[in-house]
């Protein structure tokens, strides 16, 4: 099984090659890119909630109840 093959078929083999690695190549970048954003978007939403929550917090602190306003009674 040990044939030799023509140097059209050697030449198709290895441009062959070159594709699929390349092709292989640019499907693991994009699996990096989408990881890191899925990384990125992850932390951008725990960052959110806890800005949130602490909003909320500094809101709860400041805000007192409503009092009724006071209005001045004409002296006689």
């Amino acid at each position: 099984m040990t044939e030799t093959q023509s140097k059209s078929r050697q030449r198709a083999e290895i441009a062959f090659g070159d594709v699929t690695s390349q092709f292989f190549a640019r499907s693991q970048a994009f699996e990096e890119i989408d990881m890191l954003a899925q990384a990125r978007d992850e932390k951008t939403m725990r960052l959110r909630e806890a800005r949130k929550a602490k909003e909320a917090a500094e809101l709860a602190i400041t805000v007192k109840p409503a009092t009724k306003k006071r209005t001045k009674t004409p002296v006689s």
